[in-house]
C-alpha cells in the first residue's frame, strides 16, 4: 500500500488517480497509524511553503514523517512537497523545513536570465546527475511537467536530476530513503507515470 500524506495542501486526486492508473493500492489520509503502515509514502503540495508548514506542524504530521524516515520507510516529496524537505524555504521570509535534505528552498529571481518567465511553467527534459532507483524506467533526456518559482539550493551532493531554465536548476533530489521531484510526476504522462511505478516498487532496504 501506497500513502499519500492529507495535510490539506495539494493536488491529491491527480495524484491517487496516478497511482490507480499504475496498479497501486492507494490511501489518502492523514491518519498516522495507516501512515506507517503504508510501504511508501508521498508528500504532495501546492501553494506557499510557511502555510503548508504550518498546517504540517499543527496537525503534527511533520513528527509523524521524521519517524517514518528514521524508520526506513521510503518518503517521496513532490513539488512543494520537495521543498518542504529541506532545511528552510527564504519564500517571504526564513520558514523552517523537514530538514531531512540539507540545503535551502530560495527564488528564481536574479537567478535566471530576466526575459525568462517566473513561475517556471512547462515540460523541461531531466539530465540525470547520477543514479536514483526512482528513474531506472526513463532516460536522460526524457521530459517532466514543472510549476514553480522557488528551488532547492546548496544541496549539490543529494541532486540525482536538474533541468535548464537558463541556468541548471534542482530537479530531483535523494537522501538515502528520502526522495524529492520539483516536478509533477502525476501531470507528466507516461514518464510521470514510470517514476511513480519505480518509487512504490521501493522497498525500506532500497536506498540511495
Amino acid at each position: 500500500m501506497v500513502a499519500i500524506v492529507d495535510y490539506g495542501v495539494g493536488n491529491l486526486f491527480s495524484l491517487e488517480c496516478s497511482l490507480n492508473a499504475i496498479g497501486a493500492e492507494v490511501v489518502v489520509t492523514a491518519e498516522p497509524e495507516i501512515l506507517k503502515k503504508a510501504d511508501q509514502v508521498l508528500l504532495p503540495g501546492v501553494g506557499a511553503f510557511e502555510d503548508a508548514a504550518k498546517k504540517l506542524r499543527d496537525s503534527g504530521l511533520d513528527a509523524v514523517i521524521k519517524e517514518l524516515v528514521a524508520s526506513g520507510k521510503p518518503l517521496l516529496g513532490i513539488c512543494l512537497g520537495m521543498q518542504m524537505l529541506f532545511e528552510e524555504s527564504h519564500e517571504y521570509g526564513i520558514h523552517q523545513g523537514l530538514g531531512l535534505i540539507p540545503g535551502q528552498v530560495v527564488s528564481m529571481e536574479g537567478v535566471v536570465p530576466a526575459d525568462y518567465k517566473i513561475p517556471h511553467i512547462g515540460w523541461n527534459a531531466l539530465r540525470f546527475k547520477k543514479d536514483c532507483p526512482i528513474f531506472k524506467y526513463i532516460k536522460d533526456g526524457d521530459c517532466v511537467y514543472f510549476v514553480h518559482s522557488y528551488y532547492a539550493a546548496n544541496c549539490d551532493c543529494f541532486i540525482t536530476a536538474t533541468a535548464e531554465y537558463g541556468p541548471e536548476l534542482t530537479a530531483a533530489v535523494v537522501n538515502k530513503n528520502v526522495f524529492g521531484c520539483q516536478f509533477h510526476p502525476e501531470k507528466s504522462g507516461s514518464v510521470g507515470l514510470a517514476i511513480l511505478r519505480a518509487f512504490i516498487e521501493l522497498k525500506e532496504a532500497d536506498v540511495c
